[in-house]
């Protein structure tokens, strides 16, 4: 069985880095983007198995709205959604990923959401 490839994306370079040592140690392959680059096209090269998207992605950038974009393209792809605020649950928008996590330096919900994700697509 091949290695489920996760594609983190933050506009924090240090998210990014923890994210990706800690599910590379749980045998994961792990892309990266800031957020900055068109999603899909990013989606399309990585081909990921899992997204996980922080909200905030600077000033001008939402996860909300490329969670959208994904979902428009792939109803199927898991997403996570990532951040450091617990708001998102009143935005309409949020109702469509698969899990919800606040950014904890304490990676444990993530990478249980992470299991709980890939084993259900």
């Amino acid at each position: 069985m091949t290695q489920p490839t996760i594609l983190v994306v933050d506009d924090e370079k240090h998210i990014r880095m923890l994210y990706k040592e800690e599910l590379v140690a749980e045998g994961y392959l792990v892309a990266t983007s800031d957020g900055t680059e068109d999603i899909l096209t990013v989606i399309q090269r990585e081909s990921p198995d899992l997204v996980i998207l922080d909200i905030k992605l600077g000033i001008n950038r939402s996860g909300l709205d490329l969670l959208q974009e994904i979902r428009r393209q792939d109803q199927s792809l898991p997403v996570i959604l990532s951040t450091a605020y617990d708001s998102f649950k009143h935005d309409l928008k949020s109702i469509a990923a698969d899990h919800y996590v606040v950014k904890s330096v304490d990676l444990s919900e993530l990478k249980m959401k992470v299991v709980q994700a890939l084993s259900s697509s």
